[in-house]
């Protein structure tokens, strides 16, 4: 079986290999598998943008697809950045959109500072069946950027410390610490049980 992932983003394929491997199943992102164009991200909710993603390459492809759409949202912030979490700056470099991340937040404590990473995956099969897996992780943003484990085109990792760590962000955690309780590890472990029982 062969499953492609919707996304040029590095950092995503990378995790995906890392939480998926064990499986009888070939996982190709969309650079490996050939796929040009992007597909449209307008959407009003993280569910709606998976979708959209996974069914553009599945009509592209003919294969079995997924794709997800995950994001931050910050309470002090109304939510935002949210769907909008990588063009909300309106800048590409990692870096920067760290900075203006934390520019928004000056003057807010850090006990004030709670937030939610939201992770919600798409698979659809080549009849048109869709299933929907979805992950979240509550935690906070710290007031600087700690830790060196960055992924690329995964701005956050360095400013999110999520409940469960132990005070670290995700940048301050191994590949495997991160995986076991990311929004994306959380929604990725529930594809992959399902995956299981068809591959």
């Amino acid at each position: 079986m062969k499953l492609i992932f919707a996304t040029k983003n590095k950092g995503k394929v990378v995790e995906m290999e890392q939480i998926l491997g064990g499986l009888d199943i070939e996982f190709l992102g969309m650079e490996a598998a050939g796929v040009e164009g992007e597909p449209v991200e307008d959407g009003a909710t993280f569910e709606d943008n998976a979708r959209k993603k996974a069914l553009w390459c599945m009509e592209k492809t003919g294969q079995w697809c997924f794709a997800d759409d995950s994001g931050i949202c910050i309470d002090a912030l109304g939510s935002r950045p949210g769907i909008h979490t990588r063009r909300w700056a309106g800048i590409e470099r990692d870096e920067d959109i760290r900075a203006y991340t934390l520019k928004q937040l000056e003057g807010v404590p850090f006990e004030k500072r709670t937030a939610q990473f939201i992770s919600v995956v798409a698979l659809v099969a080549p009849d048109g069946r869709e299933w929907i897996f979805k992950g979240v992780v509550p935690g906070k943003v710290p007031l600087e950027p700690r830790g060196s484990n960055i992924l690329p085109q995964l701005p956050y990792d360095p400013i999110f410390i999520p409940d469960e760590s132990g005070g670290r962000t995700f940048a301050e955690m191994t590949d495997r610490e991160k995986n076991a309780i990311s929004h994306r590890g959380r929604a990725f472990a529930k594809l992959k049980e399902f995956l299981g029982t068809i591959s």
